[in-house]
């Protein structure tokens, strides 16, 4: 049996002068090898084959198509664009890959790719015909078909199919946390318009309205306490980065904000430092 030999390190103490601590010392182990693992070696052969293929594909087509194109633009915009045509059903391959869980939705990547890829064959085939070159035009088509074959395949052997009812079971967990994911910049939005909304307030001041009768209390609602700055109480530099963060720019209004939310006699010298401190980490 093949072994190869891996170091490891164990701890022992070592005293010095009396002091004893504990360090990690080496030592050299031999392990068995494990064996080839050829199904490995041979799904990464397929994959660089695919990779190689697809490579050759956009090579061949770029070329092809941008020759065709340059003939009524400029050449750097028509190879530019020529590059659009593989890539595009390239694209459609990588999407249906991240989908290949959900069948449904994979169908609809596959179905674009095959569209995508003729449209790639057909203008492949118009150089053929523009050049009077029929026949390398239609081998030239059949490359890209090839490439898409190729990496096909190469799909099929990483993947892993499951049940159908596994499938709902993904299908339904997909959902719970794409909504809870969902709602994380909804909460953020919604944070950032009522430290505007708080920030305006304390900048704006009390309306004409505010105390109609000087007698301190809503006349409407008599037993109605006096309005108190929304959330808790924070430190200067967290009320600054809060309003920083919600768009604020303008340092009186972010000075009104902090003077509402943290400390009523803050410094604007105080408040302009910690301004920039967070517009440096953002």
């Amino acid at each position: 049996m093949k072994t190869r030999t891996v170091t490891r390190h164990r701890r022992e103490p070592h005293t010095v002068d009396g002091i004893t601590e504990y360090i990690d010392v080496p030592y050299e182990v031999d392990l068995p090898n494990p064996p080839r693992d050829w199904d490995q070696l041979v799904r990464t052969g397929v994959t660089i084959g695919a990779v190689v293929l697809v490579t050759v594909s956009v090579v061949w087509s770029t070329a092809s198509i941008g020759e065709l194109l340059a003939r009524v633009t400029v050449a750097a915009a028509a190879y530019g664009a020529a590059v659009a045509f593989d890539t595009a059903w390239i694209m459609c391959m990588a999407v249906e890959w991240l989908h290949r869980y959900d069948p449904p939705r994979a169908a609809k990547a596959r179905t674009a790719g095959h569209w995508a890829l003729t449209v790639a064959m057909g203008a492949v085939g118009a150089h053929g015909y523009v050049t009077a070159a029929w026949v390398i035009g239609a081998v030239g088509a059949l490359v890209s078909a090839l490439a898409k074959g190729a990496w096909t395949i190469a799909m099929s052997v990483h993947a892993r199919p499951l049940d159908a009812r596994t499938q709902q079971w993904v299908a339904k967990r997909r959902a719970a946390l794409d909504g809870q994911r969902a709602m994380i910049p909804v909460r953020r939005d919604l944070m950032r318009s009522e430290a505007l909304i708080a920030a305006e307030r304390a900048a704006l001041g009390p309306g004409p309205d505010a105390d109609p009768d000087q007698s301190g209390q809503d006349t409407d609602h008599p037993d109605q306490p006096d309005e108190q700055p929304p959330g808790p109480p924070m430190t200067i530099k967290d009320a600054v980065r809060t309003a920083v963060d919600s768009g604020l720019t303008e340092p009186d209004r972010v000075l009104a904000y902090v003077r509402t939310r943290a400390d009523a006699n803050a410094r604007p010298d105080t408040v302009d430092r910690y301004i920039r401190l967070a517009r440096m980490a953002g």
